[in-house]
């Protein structure tokens, strides 16, 4: 029996049955090293996000935040097709930050994090540290195909793309263990509608946690804090399967 990758796959109209056999070889290589990383995540007593949303959403912005806190201690990996701006700014705020500049390539794959990692590890990044935090590259489409071996996928939904994201782009959404609305000061501005987004992921994915951030709200931030200590401290790992 398919999976909803595959199936999206077969019945994908603009890919000959050859395309769809490579590209099922590299996914199905992919899953193969996303979970040596599974498992050398776990022997380094790391708990691992995997931060997806489209680009702007502000996934770096809440990192520059959850870094101020002192009982959250976390290394990065940072996706983009270009440029080290993200990790710079992480560094900044005393977070060891590991760039990966994809080129055209919209998606983070396990093989780059792997390096990555590996490169954080070499450094001495992740003594003391918790959590390691993976910021995929702004797609909401490419990186709900590649597993990167992470315990928790969540999902960023800023207030200003709109509150009908979920159902135009369901593979992304299927992904998430946790959806975070950001910029949620700006609700009224943009006329968002929460319930709106928690109808859909209601038909899509039921029972998906919600959680509103703002950068001008302390405690929002804090309750997304706790909650990712609290699905590591109750050894939660994602059972979505890619």
């Amino acid at each position: 029996m398919m999976n909803s990758r595959e199936n999206s796959l077969h019945n994908n109209p603009n890919l000959s049955k050859k395309e769809v056999a490579i590209v099922e070889k590299i996914l199905s290589k992919n899953d193969l090293k996303a979970q040596e990383l599974r498992t050398q995540y776990a022997q380094d007593g790391l708990y691992t996000i995997n931060l997806m949303s489209s680009p702007g959403s502000g996934k770096t912005t809440l990192l520059e935040q959850l870094a101020a806190f002192e009982d959250f201690k976390f290394c990065v990996v940072e996706g983009d097709l270009q440029t080290n701006r993200d990790a710079d700014r992480l560094k900044q705020k005393g977070v060891a930050a590991e760039q990966i500049a994809t080129g055209e390539a919209c998606h983070l794959e396990a093989a780059m994090v792997e390096r990555a990692y590996h490169k954080l590890k070499a450094d001495g990044a992740l003594e003391g540290v918790e959590y390691l935090m993976i910021e995929n590259v702004g797609n909401l489409v490419c990186p709900a195909s590649y597993d990167l071996g992470a315990d928790l996928n969540m999902i960023l939904l800023s207030v200003p793309e709109g509150d009908d994201k979920v159902l135009k782009y369901p593979t992304m959404f299927l992904c998430a263990d946790a959806v975070v609305i950001s910029k949620a000061d700006m609700i009224d501005y943009f006329g968002f509608r929460i319930q709106q987004v928690q109808e859909d992921m209601q038909k899509l994915k039921p029972n998906v946690p919600l959680l509103l951030t703002s950068s001008k709200d302390k405690k929002s931030l804090e309750t997304l804090k706790d909650f990712i200590a609290n699905k590591k401290k109750q050894g939660y790992h994602s059972k979505h399967s890619f």
